[in-house]
């Protein structure tokens, strides 16, 4: 198989979930496709070997938060004003809950997608975003509290 006819099999297979990962840390979606276009890049670049599929995820999921966090650095340090703030929901019965994710620092945004909309263990989370798994919990456990109270309405 050409590295070609395999980075479109990738691409296929992986596009969505590692847009979704990186739409759920950025918050922004430009950003997020380009977090995308870039881990395709970096695979081009260095055509790693994969010992089985989910090693293959993990290793495009570490690439895409790595890059988002790069992103997330740069947006510190340079500050702008977000002009549009769209994360596409299901239906519209979860738009507050969508509404109230994107209001979590992206350390949390990021444990809450890995945990719930990729099925990923604390452990591998942490793995993905170079962070322990205790602090994954713990961000885990602030983002559903925080939810909680948005979602209640005691903020």
């Amino acid at each position: 198989m050409t590295p070609s006819d395999r980075l479109e099999e990738l691409i296929t297979k992986y596009e969505n979930t590692l847009y979704r990962a990186a739409l759920a840390i950025l918050g922004a979606e430009p950003e997020a496709e380009d977090a995308v276009q870039e881990t395709f890049l970096r695979y081009l670049q260095t055509r790693p070997n994969f010992r089985d599929e989910n090693h293959e995820k993990a290793w495009l999921l570490r690439v895409t938060a790595n890059r988002c966090k790069d992103v997330l650095r740069d947006r510190r340090r340079h500050p702008t004003v977000e002009l549009l703030d769209v994360y596409p929901a299901p239906n519209a019965e979860t738009g507050d809950l969508v509404e109230a994710i994107l209001e979590l620092p992206p350390d949390q945004r990021a444990a809450i997608h890995l945990f719930y909309y990729e099925g990923y263990s604390t452990g591998e989370i942490g793995k993905i975003l170079g962070r322990r798994p205790g602090t994954v919990r713990s961000d885990l456990s602030r983002a559903r509290e925080a939810l909680r109270r948005k979602l209640k309405g005691e903020f």
